[in-house]
């Protein structure tokens, strides 16, 4: 049996193709394409049902269109989880960030597990060895970072991320890439210590669009998994369609 998810970003879809665990197939689309980019999917694998994130994101008549072709099931705030949620609301915790804590239980079980996300917003989610659902931290991430810089100041440019080849920038654009880079490290390098100074046993998963960018410069010790999200979600189907 084959399934498709379907991440719903803010201007991207990524759409994965699982059999059971194994991930076959993952294609990335800009969102105005979606009924068209699926059509394609499903004439290549035979899939028998789709998960959909963030179904808020997309319009009524396109939902409708997919649904015709193939039976979607929503995760929400409200779908069955593996873990005891102790956010205290839960109700505002988004689909991603519940992906990201199933895909820790399942992978790393009896483990307490650190997850950063890397992508348009960096965030933190906190799974302990009891499978307890702490909650963690939110905050921009690097192309939200540059594009502050430059939208709310006169004269600073627009840049594009790359590693920075000093922490002192001799330049402005080597000052703000510093800033924004060296931030982006210092900060998940730093939030990581906290957790380890309380959770000795403690195991760090980074994921996210920045993970390759991000991986190779972190000093502390992670797992990089850039699939981790649509493997949760492929992980809350099972969990809520196995007997």
């Amino acid at each position: 049996m084959m399934i498709l998810i379907i991440d719903l970003g803010n201007t991207n879809v990524k759409a994965a193709v699982f059999e059971k665990d194994t991930l076959l197939d993952v294609v990335v689309f800009e969102k105005g394409k979606i009924v068209s980019e699926i059509k394609k999917i499903l004439k290549k694998h035979p899939i028998s049902k789709a998960v959909m994130s963030n179904v808020a994101s997309i319009s009524e008549v396109k939902l409708k269109k997919i649904q015709a072709f193939v039976e979607i099931i929503f995760i929400s705030s409200f779908t069955r989880v593996p873990f005891v949620n102790l956010y205290k609301t839960p109700k505002t915790l988004g689909v991603d960030r519940i992906a990201l804590a199933a895909a820790a239980v399942s992978q790393f079980p009896h483990k307490n597990v650190l997850v950063v996300d890397a992508g348009s917003c960096i965030t933190f989610d906190f799974v302990t060895a009891k499978k307890e659902y702490l909650g963690g931290a939110i905050s921009p991430g690097i192309q939200m970072r540059f594009r502050a810089l430059n939208h709310f100041t006169a004269n600073l440019p627009l840049l594009v991320k790359e590693e920075a080849s000093s922490f002192i920038g001799s330049s402005t654009k080597e000052s703000i890439n510093s800033g924004v880079v060296n931030g982006v490290l210092q900060e998940i390098e730093g939030v990581i210590s906290q957790y380890k100074n309380k959770y000795l046993d403690l195991t760090v998963v980074l994921t996210g669009g920045d993970t390759n960018f991000l991986s190779k410069q972190l000093k502390s010790s992670i797992f990089a998994n850039q699939n981790l999200l649509l493997q949760g979600l492929n992980y809350l189907l099972k969990f809520n369609t196995d007997k």
